[in-house]
């Protein structure tokens, strides 16, 4: 894919990756769409991407999906269409399953899937008309691998696979891409805002995020992944390509790694 004038619209682009993939993409000539609940670190966000001009702020909260339609009117009116939706936005969770109030795995659910789903539809037929467009999903390797301490978030992660992979089939006539990218650990705040047993956020950084991939680096990694139109794409520390592997070929052995491996 050529990236010049193309209108790119990213979901939770106030912070971490989605502030790094805003400010990767606007060093090609393309259109930019902000989306994320804080409007003043959108703006910011804004301010830091090479010609600004070229950038929209447009608030948004997933937990409220059925606001999408109108949303998807709006972006669209911003620089009259739509080319590429990246589906950032999103929330983690750090506590085991038995303990978790069910709400909060709700929660989960309805920002990560339905949210992330809802906005598709909205726009889906906006790219039918044109007979172009990509959707670009970022995931997580615990869409592939399931982890202690994230089991609604993993779950969340593996519907999305299910849903875009079924839908890559059904829209390829149309002309639409579809790309799943799935990040390992990124130094972000995603642990910060992670969801604990309560529903109250864990407030403090993992020690394996910390040491993650920087997000300017996946940022890079990502763009790549979406100008060669992959269809999917695992960005990721060594540890967690390998596990990718060990569960595709030795099922039985990653599941004694993932009981001892640390995973906060």
């Amino acid at each position: 894919m050529n990236l010049e004038n193309k209108t790119i619209w990213i979901t939770g682009a106030s912070s971490g990756i989605g502030k790094a993939l805003a400010m990767e993409l606007s060093n090609y000539k393309v259109k930019l769409i902000l989306s994320a609940r804080n409007v003043a670190q959108l703006e910011s966000v804004k301010s830091q991407c090479q010609n600004p001009v070229n950038v929209k702020v447009l608030p948004m909260d997933l937990l409220k999906w059925k606001d999408s339609k109108r949303l998807v009117e709006e972006a669209i009116g911003l620089f009259g269409g739509i080319d590429v939706l990246i589906n950032n936005a999103g929330i983690s969770q750090r506590s085991m399953a038995a303990d978790t109030e069910l709400f909060v795995d709700e929660k989960i659910f309805a920002i990560n899937y339905f949210g992330t789903i809802a906005l598709t539809k909205a726009l889906l037929p906006h790219f039918i008309t044109k007979q172009s467009g990509h959707l670009v999903v970022i995931s997580s390797v615990v869409g592939r691998v399931g982890t202690p301490l994230r089991s609604s978030y993993a779950a969340s992660k593996h519907a999305l696979h299910g849903f875009f992979d079924s839908l890559r089939a059904e829209i390829y006539h149309e002309h639409i891409f579809v790309t799943l990218i799935c990040p390992g650990f990124v130094n972000t705040n995603i642990s910060i805002n992670a969801l604990v047993s309560d529903g109250s956020v864990q407030g403090t950084k993992d020690k394996a995020t910390a040491n993650g991939l920087s997000p300017e680096h996946f940022a890079k990694k990502a763009v790549k992944a979406i100008k060669k139109e992959k269809q999917e794409v695992v960005i990721a520390g060594k540890l967690e390509i390998l596990a990718v592997y060990v569960k595709r070929f030795f099922p039985r052995l990653l599941a004694k790694m993932i009981r001892k491996v640390a995973v906060t």
